[in-house]
């Protein structure tokens, strides 16, 4: 069984991932201290919505499986195996990156970068799926980067929803679509697996 599992996770590249994750956590310390230096707290908007958009590019290229037919070809189905590979890493890498912001007096703290991890993950998965492992960091990178810089000054009421990754930590709704889009792209992930690379259907 353990032999299994560190197969799996060899197989993955696991280790390699989660030494990535490590560094982005790293990078993201580094630029909440120097925002840190600002009394204005929106000024760590930038790393509450950055990072975890790398931590979940980083993510998203770790879904990758270098033997797809087997693992719909297996005697036991892998659903289970996928969906805690991903939570891992979506754990881990939440973990790490609310450890950056640990302790600073903002309403884009911890929480913030918490619920954004969760739901750039959740995008992640669901394109891993779709468009493969390879690709998957490109929908959630086009998506939070428009909404970072166009979102500045949007009103109304459903901005806490598709705006969600600026949003404070107190904000409900958009701990709400973050934990929808977390669990439909981790159900599709873990239903499909990554989409195999080349394929045209």
């Amino acid at each position: 069984m353990t032999h299994g599992l560190l197969l799996y996770a060899r197989s993955r590249a696991l280790p390699r991932t989660v030494l990535v994750l490590a560094a982005t956590a790293a990078l993201a310390v580094l630029g909440a201290r120097d925002l840190n230096a600002y009394l204005d707290p929106s000024r760590q908007v930038p790393v509450v919505a950055l990072a975890p958009l790398f931590a979940a590019a980083v993510i998203g290229t770790g879904l990758h499986s270098a033997s797809g037919e087997l693992d719909r070809t297996a005697v036991r189905p892998w659903w289970r195996r996928r969906l805690v590979h991903l939570l891992a890493l979506t754990g881990c890498a939440a973990v790490l990156l609310a450890a950056t912001v640990y302790g600073h007096p903002s309403p884009f703290g911890p929480a913030a970068m918490i619920r954004n991890t969760l739901g750039c993950a959740g995008l992640t998965a669901g394109a891993a799926a779709l468009l493969g492992a390879r690709l998957s960091w490109l929908p959630v990178f086009a998506y939070v980067s428009a909404v970072y810089v166009g979102s500045a000054n949007a009103r109304g009421r459903l901005v806490a929803v598709w705006a969600w990754p600026v949003q404070p930590a107190g904000r409900h709704v958009a701990w709400v679509t973050a934990a929808v889009l977390l669990v439909a792209g981790a159900a599709l992930y873990a239903a499909r697996g990554a989409r195999p690379e080349g394929r045209r259907d």
